[in-house]
């Protein structure tokens, strides 16, 4: 009986300390703080911070950039809080994204499909700039044609914009954690 063998990148973690939001992931001895505070590993086992921070270290970049586990991140920082070594765990999983992104793991239009990105509908919008004003990230831009746009790639996906446009212009799919935690409620 062989061992399967599973491709590794050795740079990868120095990849991700290069990254925006990646300097810390050194700092961190997996003392387990993080996945104690997450939100999301109580209700989703399979997202553990100290795993996936211990899979950075691997270097097993395709599972990781490859699994949905990167998009289940909430972005609300409990992580941060409780962290003895000031890591960061939520800007780790942002540049895991941006990593991702820019590898080709994933695509913009798969970002809004997964619900972790809105989406203005173009023949809605009526440019009266509410998503412009409203995001705090300052996302939402007006194109040459006059109609809001949304990069996918920058957008967290907190539902601002869409709450606030009047025109009902702006969507937001349901992301994959909310499917996966209605199922478990269910």
């Amino acid at each position: 009986m062989s061992k399967k063998t599973m491709d590794t990148n050795p740079g990868f973690a120095a990849e991700v300390t290069a990254m925006p939001g990646g300097a810390h992931l050194n700092s961190c001895f997996s003392c387990g703080a993080c996945s104690g505070a997450c939100p999301v590993s109580q209700a989703i086992p399979e997202f553990d911070p100290r795993k996936i921070i211990h899979m950075v270290r691997m270097g097993l970049e395709e599972r990781l950039l490859d699994s949905d586990l990167l998009w289940y991140c909430s972005g609300c920082r409990s992580c941060v809080f409780v962290c003895p070594q000031d890591v960061s765990f939520a800007d780790i999983m942002g540049a895991l994204a941006k990593l991702a992104l820019k590898k080709g793991y994933v695509t913009p239009e798969e970002l809004v499909a997964k619900g972790k990105a809105a989406e203005v509908q173009r023949d809605l919008c009526v440019s009266c700039l509410t998503c412009v004003r409203v995001c705090p990230w300052e996302i939402p831009r007006i194109d040459e044609g006059g109609f809001a746009g949304i990069d996918a790639s920058a957008c967290r996906a907190c539902g601002i914009c869409v709450a606030e446009c009047p025109a009902q212009a702006i969507v937001l799919n349901q992301s994959e954690d909310e499917r996966l935690l209605a199922a478990c409620t269910a």
